[in-house]
């Protein structure tokens, strides 16, 4: 109707419109109806889930897969607080979100009114920032700056809480297309002081190595660093988050370092005389042992963070600011290594421990994933859950282009693989494979029906060995194989289930049939397709570092006698 005043929920979604959003996923409810109503004549894509952690999920990947900030819609109370874990994974990796949850009315704020949460509260830790809105007036200045918070500097989730006579009432305000946050500073090129001090350092070392995490695919950064490191002749190892930067099919790439890392990207990191971290945050997953980590290297770091710099360990040099451009800015101050003999020993590493799994005694989780990556999986996007299958997939799946590797990292959030590759598809297009377990892919198999519904051509590879394999593998070494809490007995038929959504799925059991499904998958687009491998119960992830232990303490194969438990985080 001309000349009516809109409402608050109507500002919020044109506020949405204003920033380009193309998906909201979310689950609707009474305390956030205004905004659902309002979404009723906008062009934006509502996509309903199944639940409220899904939609997180599907934000994240969306957000992953694109560099452009996800969207989630929610009711207040059970609905916000199912959002947590999300948050969680967002913050942890650095990935832009907008959350914005329905809540009582003001008057009864406080008073524990049906559904109502203390939601900015709860979620305080698990946030880059928050809003209560207790003011229409507010709403256009809150969404400007809740997406720059988001998008700028480190990225992060940023939530909104957006009471219901908020965005039921009127709201005149006008929209707003700047930001004024005085205390909100965003590095961008790093000190040229510091620039010429790091490339001192590099021109001195004769064993450098460039280690990259996902700030590096966050900032783009990976031609640049490509570029450094055939300038300066230096090998390349990247974090689990940090797949995708630069092509791990370069000749200089030595694959993922850390605990799950290839034997010769760890022995690189632990012979190196400079360690460059660049967009990385040297966590517990990379340096192991702090002691025993690289001591008589010089470090370098690049982070966009200052909050990172000394918080693990204290570099030589550190330099704040985009990867992308400081590294460019580095780049011609930097001349060739003498690194000639450094490459020749590393070429002997490679060789001497190459990534390897048997070939007979049953189907291999590792054949599997190796097979997805030379049928075609380096053109598509990769999602995965958390656990063995995760790793497997890390070592065997190598990444060519940048976002197309989505894992969540410093959470390790069971959950996340499949709801983030229906964002991750929605987004960009690319074919996408959800690479989860039997046991995490349970905790969100609801959206099998939103895939369905929404036609997204996901494809699904559950890796089934009926465990929590991770946990059984570490049982099994640390623990004298005193197995609690790993058996996942009970499992459903995953075709039969996919079937009752209405998806199509494939068993495989032999080798010999892994192929035809991969293929068969691969060329299903109507949907979603789903391919269970039922693969050997008990192997293991090697190589790995212990927690809490050296590089020099890394492990090939199954230890022949009984190992220390373990003094670090599972």
């Amino acid at each position: 109707m001309a000349g009516k005043t809109p409402t608050g929920g109507e500002i919020v979604i044109q506020c949405l419109e204003r920033e380009g959003v193309e998906h909201v996923y979310g689950y609707s409810g009474g305390a956030a109806m205004p905004i659902f109503d309002a979404l009723v004549d906008s062009k934006i894509k509502f996509v309903l889930v199944r639940h409220e952690q899904g939609a997180t999920h599907m934000a994240d990947g969306y957000a992953r897969a694109s560099g452009k900030p996800g969207v989630v819609l929610v009711t207040s109370g059970p609905g916000a607080t199912n959002c947590v874990t999300g948050l969680l994974t967002a913050l942890m990796d650095s990935v832009p979100m907008i959350v914005l949850t329905g809540q009582t009315i003001t008057s009864m704020l406080g008073k524990d009114a049906f559904q109502e949460a203390d939601v900015t509260g709860i979620t305080y830790p698990v946030v880059k920032h928050s809003y209560l809105v207790k003011n229409a007036a507010d709403i256009p200045r809150i969404m400007k700056e809740a997406f720059h918070i988001a998008t700028t500097g480190r990225p992060g989730p940023v939530l909104i809480d957006l009471p219901k006579d908020i965005t039921q009432g009127p709201c005149t305000a006008p929209f707003v297309d700047t930001v004024r946050l005085p205390g909100y500073r965003v590095p961008g090129r790093a000190d040229p002081a510091l620039l010429k001090k790091a490339a001192d350092y590099l021109a001195k070392s004769k064993r450098p190595v460039l280690y990259v995490g996902h700030g590096s695919v966050i900032s783009g950064a990976g031609a640049a660093i490509l570029r450094l490191a055939e300038k300066l002749n230096a090998p390349i190892v990247n974090t689990l988050l940090g797949k995708g930067a630069c092509a791990e099919d370069h000749e200089l790439h030595q694959g993922m370092l850390g605990m799950h890392g290839t034997a010769y990207a760890n022995r690189t990191v632990q012979n190196c005389d400079l360690i460059f971290a660049i967009g990385a945050r040297w966590d517990d997953r990379i340096t192991g042992k702090l002691s025993t980590f690289c001591p008589d290297a010089i470090k370098l770091h690049i982070d966009v963070d200052v909050a990172e710099f000394g918080k693990v360990l204290k570099p030589d040099v550190c330099m704040a600011g985009d990867a992308k451009l400081v590294v460019e800015d580095l780049i011609p101050l930097v001349s060739k290594c003498d690194s000639a003999e450094w490459l020749k020993q590393i070429a002997v590493w490679r060789k001497s421990y190459p990534l390897k799994y048997a070939k007979k005694g049953g189907l291999r989780a590792q054949y599997v994933l190796d097979r997805l990556d030379r049928l075609g999986g380096r053109d598509c996007i990769i999602t995965t859950d958390v656990g063995q299958h995760q790793m497997w997939a890390a070592q065997f799946c190598r990444t060519t282009k940048n976002r197309h590797w989505l894992s969540s990292g410093g959470a390790g959030t069971m959950g996340f693989g499949f709801p983030s590759a229906i964002g991750a598809a929605m987004a960009t297009g690319t074919p996408t494979w959800a690479v989860v377990g039997d046991g995490g892919f349970q905790m969100t198999l609801c959206e099998l029906s939103t895939a369905a519904l929404q036609k997204v051509p996901v494809k699904i590879l559950i890796i089934n060995n009926s465990y929590l394999g991770m946990i059984r593998q570490w049982q099994e070494l640390f623990f004298d194989n005193r197995l609690s809490g790993a058996d996942l007995e009970g499992n459903p038929d995953f075709v039969k289930l996919a079937d009752a959504y209405g998806v199509p799925g494939k068993r495989v059991k032999r080798a010999a049939d892994v192929d035809k499904a991969l293929k068969w998958a691969m060329n299903h687009n109507d949907g979603p397709c789903l391919v269970e491998v039922e693969v050997v119960k008990e192997d293991n992830v090697f190589p790995m570092v212990p927690a809490g232990a050296g590089y020099e303490q890394m492990l090939i194969e199954r230890p022949k006698v009984k190992m220390d438990k373990p003094t670090g985080s599972t």
